[in-house]
């Protein structure tokens, strides 16, 4: 039975849930998104920095709109699974705008999308991050797509505060008008903070995603806290990026290839591919 774009939205929302949260891998192309379907995932969401890298560009607002929607469209048909595309702050400069890039992103096959306030290194006013939201979700509801608009909002992540009480504060408040203008859920980066998590989740009415890192606390113990999405973000990307740049560097320098020893099987790789 095939799926449609609108019950692979409504799967989406419900994965969202306390206790069992969403882990999701952060893919940059097919063949990493193929890799996150290969090894279980029950989504798959793409990394702003990783896809922009991948298209020549730098992360932060810096890659055309075009050439992100052609690989959103790459990835959504490589896998059977909902994707969800971060459009940092939604690839345009007005709210009119970023409803046109909720519909070219809704063309291309996606259901749920990441919108950021960080501008720079700082935040967008609250009231124009509002209607980046508003414009969003009306995109979405006027072609009956139910588009998890997942709000992220940076205090812990951009040098806005120096009260730590203030950028929970900033966080929460932030979360709670992005909620009333649609927002299906909230990611605050930039903190794997147990207690701070917990704080969060207690005062933000929609499921909280938090963003993982090498040394953060385990999914569980994120879990427990009160997260109920937890992304990689960049780490697969530059992860393995390292090992590219290891790899070049051994051979170049030392004329030795063992880095790229442990790589994934030739064969193996190409299955994926063949359906």
């Amino acid at each position: 039975m095939t799926i449609t774009q609108r019950d692979k939205a409504k799967i989406f929302h419900s994965l969202h849930a306390e206790r069992a949260p969403l882990v999701l891998p952060n893919a940059w192309d097919s063949a990493s998104a193929r890799l996150a379907e290969d090894a279980g995932a029950t989504a798959v969401a793409t990394t702003s920095a990783g896809v922009a890298w991948s298209l020549g560009a730098a992360d932060g607002n810096a890659l055309d709109r075009r050439l992100a929607i052609e690989l959103i469209a790459r990835i959504a048909v490589a896998v059977d699974l909902p994707v969800t595309a971060d459009i940092e702050s939604g690839f345009a400069e007005n709210p009119d705008g970023v409803g046109e890039t909720i519909r070219l992103v809704l063309d291309a096959g996606a259901i749920g999308v990441n919108i950021e306030d960080g501008v720079g290194p700082s935040l967008r006013p609250v009231g124009e991050q509002v209607a980046r939201i508003a414009a969003a979700r009306a995109a979405a509801d006027a072609v009956q797509i139910p588009l998890f608009i997942n709000a992220r909002t940076d205090p812990f992540l951009r040098p806005v505060h120096d009260d730590p009480a203030e950028r929970l504060r900033d966080a929460i408040a932030r979360a709670a008008a992005y909620a009333e203008a649609g927002a299906d859920g909230i990611f605050v980066p930039g903190t794997t903070d147990v207690a701070v998590i917990s704080e969060l989740a207690a005062n933000i009415e929609r499921p909280l995603n938090v963003l993982a890192r090498p040394g953060a606390p385990t999914v569980a113990e994120l879990a427990e806290a009160g997260a109920a999405r937890i992304s990689l973000g960049a780490a697969v990307a530059q992860a393995a990026y390292a090992v590219a740049r290891r790899g070049i560097r051994e051979a170049l320098e030392h004329g030795s290839y063992d880095t790229l020893a442990d790589a994934v099987d030739f064969s193996d790789f190409n299955a994926l591919f063949r359906n």
